[in-house]
Formats: C-alpha cells, sequence, structure tokens
C-alpha cells in the first residue's frame, strides 16, 4: 500500500457556537443515553474525523445556555467561564440539520446532569468542531481500544470502514447490559470487557484482554486508536508500542481524568 494513502491530516474548521434544542432522548443502554439535537443554527456544521469532539455548554434546566462569543482573536469566555464538556458528534445529518450525541450516565458532571435531564424542547450550547483529525481508512487492520466513552467514535469509525479492512475492538463496560451493537461493513472483531466492580481507572482489564485480541493484528498495517481514562490510556498506549505496533500509526487520548473533567487529553511520548 502507498504510504500516502498511510497518512492522517488535519483540517480545521470555521468555529461556530450553535444554541440548539433536543429533538428526541432515547436510553440505549441504563448507562447511554442519545440525544438528538436540531436547530437552524446547524447550518455549515461539519465533522470529518470520527472521534471529533464538540464543546457542549450545559445551561441549568430552563435557563438559556451561557457561551463564549467569537473576538478577533478567537473565543471570548464570560466571568464566570461557563462549564464546558468535550463529546464526539455520533452523527449528523444536514438534510434534517440533526445532531446526535450520546452521553455516559451515572458518573455525575454538568453535561451528564444536564443529559439526564434533557427533554424535548429543551436547550443546550455547543462549539465547534474547530478541526477534525482525518485517518485514512486504507490501512489493512484498525484497532478500536476503549471503555464506554469511547463508544459513540467506535461505533462511528465502524461505520467508515470498508469491506476490505479488518477491525479489532476492546470495549469494557460494567456489564452486559451496558454493551451495544456494533456492525461494519468491515471484517470484525470485538472482545467485550465486563469489569463488575473494578474502576473504569483501572487499566487491569482492558489490558488483559488487548493481550489476547491482538495477537493476530497484522502489526505492518494497523492503525490503533485508544481512548478511555487519561491513565488507562497511556497505559495501554504503552502496551501497545511494546506489542510491536508502530506508534506513529496510533493515537491515544484520555477522554476524562480520574477526579477531574472530561475534557479530551491527546497522549504522547
Amino acid at each position: 500500500m502507498s504510504e500516502s494513502l498511510r497518512i492522517p491530516r488535519r483540517v480545521r474548521h470555521e468555529l461556530k457556537f450553535r444554541v440548539l434544542r433536543v429533538a428526541s432522548v432515547e436510553d440505549l443502554t441504563p448507562t447511554y443515553r442519545r440525544i438528538v439535537l436540531t436547530g437552524d443554527d446547524l447550518e455549515g456544521f461539519v465533522s470529518l474525523g470520527f472521534d471529533d469532539h464538540v464543546k457542549i455548554f450545559p445551561p441549568r434546566l430552563g435557563e438559556a445556555p451561557i457561551m463564549p462569543t467569537l473576538g478577533p482573536d478567537g473565543p471570548v469566555f464570560p466571568e464566570p467561564r461557563p462549564v464546558a464538556r468535550d463529546y464526539t458528534p455520533r452523527a449528523y445529518d444536514p438534510a434534517t440539520r440533526s445532531l446526535t450525541l450520546d452521553f455516559v450516565t451515572g458518573h455525575g458532571g454538568p453535561a451528564t446532569e444536564w443529559a439526564m435531564e434533557a427533554e424535548v424542547g429543551s436547550v443546550v450550547g455547543v462549539g465547534g468542531p474547530r478541526g477534525s483529525f482525518i485517518v485514512p481508512t486504507a490501512f489493512a487492520d484498525h484497532v478500536l481500544i476503549g471503555d464506554e466513552t469511547a463508544l459513540p467514535a467506535i461505533t462511528r469509525r465502524l461505520e467508515e470502514l470498508p469491506a476490505e479492512a479488518r477491525a479489532t475492538v476492546v470495549v469494557t463496560v460494567k456489564g452486559a447490559s451496558e454493551r451495544l451493537p456494533l456492525a461494519s461493513a468491515a471484517r470484525l472483531s470485538v472482545a467485550w470487557v465486563d469489569r463488575g466492580d473494578a474502576m473504569r481507572s483501572d487499566p487491569t482489564p482492558l489490558s488483559e484482554a488487548v493481550e489476547r485480541a491482538l495477537a493476530d493484528v497484522d502489526r505492518r498495517d494497523a492503525y490503533v486508536w485508544i481512548a478511555a481514562e487519561a491513565q488507562v490510556a497511556r497505559a495501554l498506549r504503552a502496551q501497545v508500542v511494546g506489542l510491536g505496533f508502530d506508534p506513529k500509526a496510533m493515537k491515544a487520548a484520555g477522554y476524562w481524568r480520574e477526579g477531574g473533567t472530561a475534557e479530551k487529553e491527546v497522549i504522547e511520548d
């Protein structure tokens, strides 16, 4: 395969802040809620990368969202600075101007609390994406590793992959009731890791499953993507590199941090 087909690229987008309303709410599992947002402000919305993120500005129930404005040098934040959290655009339909976001619930936090209270007609502020990181689908093998917070990006990526690709997925959730159906045109292998009462910040359950799942993956022609709690993602990245995978064909991100906030943190050497 041509090396040029392996090279990820970054694309910048015009930054916009939008006020959107809830069109529908659906619980896909006991702790996984899908919310579809709509509104004329979605005109021009672009998300080209499967792990893009938007900023959610969750208001208190019945109040309008407080968001930055755009100044000549970028966003201008009011004081006190509004709460914001990062979420993956699960899907966008320009024909209906519908943006789908999936929320992992049950762990607290302002965005999650908003999602639990949200009903049709509720409003929320959304900013971005500011850009996209586009990973080619031409790799023979695609490895996707994470916890439940990674599922929006994983499911989106699986939908993008061609039939000639192979996809290896390793995901940890609390139990079988938290599993989502995963589908892809690619040849798909899925390992669900039910961690039970183990903490999501414990890398052990994922680490053991990754060792088994990656045994037959072609290290010479694979792209590896990892997203979980920040320290877990860091440990898994080191493990996968140690298994002989190319760190240049790899992306690891902390989607949240134990005791901290749910802001995306790219993990590098």
